[in-house]
């Protein structure tokens, strides 16, 4: 078992990085001054990982859209007794999530964080399913999307995917469709379980008022040591234009929603911390909340307090996207596209750029007084191949000039799409 120390002297802030016996990497932040604890046990495996081959395999295994999805509910259960109640019994407050390209189980406590601890890695390990099970699971989740169907948010997102997108699998709903998890059954959901779930492809993030050494103790006694498995997934290649420009649908909200995104190709899988940061800060110069556009559109009454922008990036996909309610989404998209030319052609003044870089280092250094977003993070670094303290001290290093690079190699107007909902 190898163990280090990673510090940060700027924030005098450390964690411990340890490469467990069992396959397992462990990330351990101490925070005895604190008086609760977050743990997130995740794996490098989402809805997008719907194609993948083992090292000793020839063919490529094709498995139903909404499998991961499916298998992170499943796991919950057990012969005896579901994982709630469990964590019912210490006080921990458990949940579990999907996304594209990962899935994680955790829990925050403020006390019991031991046996919580325990439950946790000995359920995730622990896989029960049947085919009664399975169906019944079927049902659950078809309600799910069902209702995903009605929310506008959500379908403004995929249908914003589904618009750049014609092959990555980012474009599916991550709960799958209805049609797909009907195909799942009990010897799927171990094919995927026995090649994601690995700890070799695993990661263990705590934060809070736990030792390193506790936490090892629980990982010597509950994880079993486990063989690396070795498979090759498939990230599709993809057209750099986009299906379509606009994309409408009605439901039943009370003002329009939108959300702007332009397609980005993507010659490496994961964004670099340096490429992250150049994008979030030429996001706010752009339409952050001290920008002069967003004070134009918001006096003009073109978009409310719920406009903001992200970077959605993962695993084989990168999107700069602006969100928000608007009476007039194309005026937005307009004004947007606008305001990047002018940008281009006019530089970003001194002042611009020192606002938003030092607006978001202080949002980045405050995330590290939070158990759960330093928990998050260290999933992140890990599962994007950087380190914990990467992203906060580019923010330190970081130019005008790079910004202004981003600017100009990306948010290609020609390859853009608006999502709107009416």
């Amino acid at each position: 078992m190898n163990k280090k120390y990673i510090k940060n002297d700027l924030l005098s802030d450390g964690y411990y990085e340890i490469d467990h016996d069992s396959g397992l990497k462990i990330f351990v932040m101490e925070k005895p001054e604190y008086t609760g604890a977050f743990a997130m046990f995740g794996t490098k495996y989402g809805s997008i990982d719907t194609c993948f081959r083992l090292e000793n395999e020839k063919e490529f295994t094709c498995v139903p859209e909404g499998i991961a999805h499916f298998l992170e509910h499943k796991l919950f259960e057990s012969e005896e007794l579901d994982a709630f109640e469990l964590f019912a019994k210490t006080g921990a407050n458990a949940n579990a999530f999907t996304s594209f390209d990962r899935t994680c189980y955790l829990f925050s406590c403020s006390s019991n964080f031991e046996k919580s601890l325990e439950i946790l890695l000995d359920f995730v390990k622990k896989p029960y399913f049947t085919e009664q099970t399975v169906q019944k699971e079927q049902g659950i989740i078809g309600q799910e999307i069902r209702m995903y169907q009605d929310d506008p948010d959500w379908q403004t997102l995929f249908n914003l995917l589904r618009g750049l997108y014609r092959n990555n699998p980012v474009r599916i709903d991550i709960a799958g469709t209805i049609e797909s998890i009907a195909e799942i059954n009990a010897k799927l959901l171990y094919g995927c379980y026995n090649t994601f779930y690995n700890l070799s492809n695993m990661a263990l993030a705590v934060a809070g008022n736990v030792s390193a050494e506790k936490v090892l103790e629980i990982a010597d006694r509950v994880l079993p040591k486990e063989k690396k498995v070795s498979f090759e997934q498939i990230i599709p290649t993809e057209d750099e234009s986009v299906v379509t420009a606009y994309t409408e649908e009605k439901l039943g909200v009370d003002i329009t929603k939108f959300a702007l995104g332009f397609k980005e190709s993507h010659p490496s899988p994961l964004r670099t911390p340096k490429e992250l940061v150049c994008m979030n800060l030429a996001l706010g110069i752009i339409a952050g909340k001290v920008s002069g556009l967003y004070c134009r559109l918001l006096e003009q009454g073109l978009i409310n307090q719920s406009f903001g922008s992200e970077y959605f990036t993962g695993r084989g996909f990168a999107v700069p996207i602006f969100t928000g309610e608007s009476s007039d989404p194309k005026r937005v998209r307009d004004e947007i596209i606008l305001e990047i030319k002018r940008l281009r052609e006019n530089g970003i003044s001194d002042e611009d750029f020192e606002t938003v870089r030092k607006r978001r280092y202080g949002l980045e250094v405050l995330g590290f007084n939070e158990t759960e977003n330093l928990a998050n993070a260290l999933i992140d670094s890990y599962f994007g191949n950087f380190g914990l303290f990467d992203v906060v001290e580019t923010y330190k290093t970081v130019t005008k000039e790079d910004v202004e690079e981003t600017l100009r190699t990306h948010f290609d107007e020609n390859n853009c799409c608006l999502s709107v909902v009416k």
